[in-house]
């Protein structure tokens, strides 16, 4: 499937919503913009989650009627493009590099999980094909930038890219998760029951021996950075 085809399928021209954006051409001017629309679909799904981001909420959010949003958004699926592509222009991309490729990419993957725990919504929103908005484009380039010492070619670095930032995207959701699993200590602490037995009925030696050993911190920020290394030191740049 071609790019254009991928657009089509989904509602999405890419070139006309970020190179040709649509302004209602009659009437007084609106008192509010697309920027504002997306501002308070970022804002609702980030209180409520994605499912309460609809039209119509998000019309009464700024003061306007549903079906005056649809000049600048016609559907929640190109709605879902500007809210990914607003929160990404958080992600700093002036900011100096220090020359070593793995020590910056390390860089943006804790940058990307700040973002998403920030918008705890994003990691689902990503899941879906997304068009390259102005600040995706200009976190991509960046990225680009950091893996230029590499040996990787085009197609290469921005595999590793979308790797990067597809392990991010599921390292946040199971945090998310895991967050609200701690919510119930007695279904944790019947988990961990149920692991010390199945260990000591001798038929998981290799599990047995992996609980035996010494643990190490399971803080959400310790875990990511062991994982993150161990992705980016890992990487093939032959």
């Amino acid at each position: 499937m071609t790019r254009g085809e991928g657009a089509r399928a989904t509602g999405v021209d890419p070139q006309q919503l970020w190179l040709s954006p649509r302004q209602p051409s009659r009437g007084r001017k609106p008192a509010f913009s697309r920027k504002a629309i997306t501002a308070a679909a970022v804002a609702l799904a980030d209180a409520e989650g994605l499912e309460a981001v609809t039209m119509r909420r998000v019309a009464s959010e700024v003061g306007a009627g549903v079906m005056s949003l649809y000049s600048y958004a016609p559907d929640k699926e190109t709605l879902l493009e500007l809210m990914v592509d607003h929160v990404s222009g958080e992600l700093p991309t002036a900011d100096p590099l220090t020359g070593d490729w793995r020590t910056d990419l390390k860089a943006i993957g804790h940058l990307q999980r700040a973002l998403m725990l920030r918008h705890p919504w994003l990691p689902t929103a990503l899941s879906a094909r997304r068009t390259l908005g102005p600040h995706t484009l200009a976190f991509l380039e960046r990225a680009l930038a950091v893996l230029r010492p590499t040996r990787l070619d085009g197609a290469a670095k921005l595999e590793v890219f979308a790797q990067l930032t597809g392990f991010v995207a599921a390292q946040v959701a199971h945090e998310i998760a895991q967050a609200a699993a701690a919510q119930s200590p007695e279904r944790t602490a019947a988990e961990a029951r149920y692991l010390a037995a199945v260990a000591a009925d001798g038929r998981h030696p290799e599990l047995a021996e992996a609980l035996a050993a010494p643990g190490r911190p399971l803080d959400p920020d310790s875990t990511f950075t062991r994982f993150l290394d161990r992705l980016i030191d890992g990487l093939d740049t032959d």
